[in-house]
């Protein structure tokens, strides 16, 4: 995974040494990530031990965040996320993932990306017509993007969950335990901004995103969810390593 990082921070003229402030700006686009990474403070969210045997090193986080913001949708909403005025609000899964694997394999950062994951966690609303709502105003707010911004209330996945998928699940805790049960291990990932820099979690760390590898992250999709996963990105990724459910 080394050459991976190491190609990534040459094709954005940026060395190894994360010195932002002598980054060329030739680039389109570079200037406005830059602008974002240079104060970048990563918030640990789990012991430094565990975050290095995950591949969750401080590099590999600040090559996501440089590639995550070279897609111009999601550095739109990362520009104005004041006005999302939503709480514990992430940007998180296939978005993240998908911008990670356009650099990996030399697509724009906006090819294959369908939506906008926008999450958010508020107990004391539950009701699906609050979410619309939410969904309905933040829409309204990124008309112009050509991409569909999809907001859902972690709080409430619960309620919904079993009528579409067949198997109930309690509800979660937080947006960091629902992402910890995304379908896939390069997809359970978020990013915020924080008081002291940009947030991101990891659940499984980074070595299955950068290297492009698609595991099933078992603990709480199918077997068909994680089939149907699979066969929609093969189809526009099709160098993804995908391992199978067995496999996983």
């Amino acid at each position: 995974m080394d050459e991976i990082i190491t190609a990534i921070f040459s094709a954005l003229k940026l060395d190894r040494t994360l010195n932002f402030s002598s980054a060329k700006s030739d680039e389109a686009g570079w200037t406005k990530a830059a602008e974002f990474c240079s104060e970048l403070t990563l918030i640990w969210l789990r012991s430094e031990p565990a975050n290095k045997e995950k591949g969750m090193s401080e590099e590999y986080a600040m090559a996501f965040e440089v590639c995550v913001l070279q897609n111009g949708s999601i550095r739109a909403v990362w520009n104005a996320w004041e006005d999302l005025d939503l709480p514990d609000c992430w940007l998180v899964a296939g978005c993240l993932a998908q911008t990670i694997w356009n650099t990996r394999f030399g697509f724009s950062p906006e090819y294959g990306v369908s939506d906008i994951d926008i999450v958010y966690f508020d107990p004391d609303d539950l009701k699906e017509e609050s979410e619309q709502k939410q969904a309905k105003r933040i829409r309204q707010l990124f008309k112009g993007l050509p991409i569909r911004i999809d907001v859902k209330n972690e709080a409430r996945v619960h309620l919904w969950y079993g009528t579409k998928f067949g198997n109930p699940i309690p509800p979660y805790a937080s947006v960091k335990e629902a992402i910890d049960t995304f379908p896939t291990t390069s997809t359970a990932v978020g990013m915020r901004p924080g008081r002291h820099g940009t947030e991101v979690y990891a659940a499984f760390g980074f070595v299955d995103l950068f290297d492009g590898v698609l595991r099933a992250n078992k603990r709480q999709i199918t077997r068909d969810i994680y089939r149907a996963k699979v066969s929609k990105w093969i189809a526009r990724w099709p160098e993804l390593k995908v391992l199978s459910w067995d496999q996983s």
